[in-house]
């Protein structure tokens, strides 16, 4: 008999009620903005009254993370962390200039609750805490447009502020390939089932204990019961932080709340060409 928390799954499971998006406590209550349900909760309320305070703590600007919550939700901050006139690139051409006046408040992904991440391998994820960072750029994907909005963020002076923002079809960025895959894997229910490896190897919070966790394998066939509430389409973002991109055959994508602590994983490899989902964690 397998221990508590060590099951595998080879049968349908009527009652396991499994959703991707399961609910995970963060535990340290110094790491960003995005993980700390607290922080973001009050950075919610302060976006729902329209505040135009443009300061936020110097502290803030340490991590990306912490200065680009505050950016997303406070309207006279993100007016005043932009270098105007704001070029706009179409490639590697500037088409226009935009000042300060003409500036249209962006909302970033704060309208959905949640935001998307992809990395080569799980080993890239620890970037987001580093201080040191002086260059990220947060894409805004538009799988529906075959278009990808790239905002370009650079530190200066010890503040964080955007610098240009910069238009690019899908096919030329590093994750082009695995984009392609994702816009139809999200739509397609039969694709999905297509997409999924022989055997998938899982992890999720034990609906019957909240302290420990169920681990187990999954066979396609078993996908409909068990794929994640929530597969994000249409729009979804990606913050580059300056890790190594590149047409890998393996890609990360992380599903994070804002202010929930929802967090998801699934990891994609590809093997002569074709993508298939390997595993998903929650």
């Amino acid at each position: 008999m397998k221990a508590k928390g060590e099951i595998t799954v080879l049968m349908v499971c009527v009652a396991f009620g499994m959703s991707l998006m399961g609910c995970t406590e963060r535990k340290n209550a110094q790491e960003s903005a995005f993980d700390n349900g607290e922080t973001g909760d009050s950075i919610s309320a302060v976006a729902e009254e329209g505040a135009e305070e443009a300061f936020i703590p110097h502290a803030a600007d340490e991590l990306f993370d912490d200065f680009f919550f505050n950016f997303a939700a406070n309207k006279g901050l993100q007016r005043k962390r932009i270098q105007y006139p704001l070029p706009i690139y179409k490639g590697d051409v500037v088409t226009s200039k935009v000042n300060k006046g003409a500036w249209t408040i962006e909302q970033f992904f704060m309208p959905e609750g949640y935001y998307t991440l992809i990395f080569d391998k799980m080993e890239q994820v620890d970037i987001m805490k580093d201080t040191l960072l002086n260059h990220v750029v947060v894409e805004k994907i538009f799988l529906d447009k075959d278009d990808i909005k790239q905002f370009f963020f650079d530190r200066i002076n010890g503040e964080w502020m955007m610098t240009s923002i910069k238009q690019i079809p899908i096919d030329e960025s590093p994750n082009g390939s695995f984009l392609n895959f994702y816009r139809r894997f999200c739509d397609d229910e039969d694709y999905q089932l297509q997409s999924v490896n022989d055997l998938v190897t899982f992890s999720a919070p034990d609906p019957d204990d909240d302290f420990n966790t169920i681990t187990g394998m999954m066979v396609p066939e078993q996908w409909p019961a068990f794929k994640p509430s929530l597969i994000p389409r249409g729009t979804i973002y990606n913050i580059n932080y300056g890790q190594m991109c590149t047409e890998s055959n393996e890609k990360v994508f992380l599903i994070r709340g804002i202010a929930n602590g929802l967090e998801s994983e699934m990891i994609f490899h590809r093997k002569n060409g074709v993508w298939k989902l390997i595993k998903f964690m929650s």
